[in-house]
């Protein structure tokens, strides 16, 4: 082959190389990237429209009722007279209908 061949294979086996790397990573966008903020940003709404009364779940497993709700910490009520205070952040979900009974 002649140094021009050699030069237009080189060049398109680079080009395919860069176009498959681009596949790959729109392929590990829409399946990683995008679905995980989108869970992200649902949970944030969730821990910002926390309020009390609301039944709760904790990372930890505790189930409970908010009591107070602040910046970075919520007030569970997890028994009678038993109150403890944990993250924001630790809360998973909010119990809702028939769950909470």
């Amino acid at each position: 082959m002649t140094a021009i061949a050699l030069l237009q294979s080189a060049g398109s086996t680079a080009i395919f190389n860069i176009v498959a790397f681009g596949g790959v990573f729109l392929v590990f966008y829409f399946l990683v990237i995008q679905p995980a903020g989108k869970q992200r940003k649902k949970t944030q709404e969730m821990l910002n429209s926390l309020k009390k009364g609301d039944r709760v779940i904790t990372s930890g497993g505790i189930y409970g009722t908010i009591q107070g709700v602040e910046p970075e910490l919520v007030h569970l009520k997890i028994a009678e007279n038993v109150k403890v205070k944990v993250s924001r952040s630790a809360v998973t979900a909010v119990i809702t209908g028939e769950a909470a009974e």
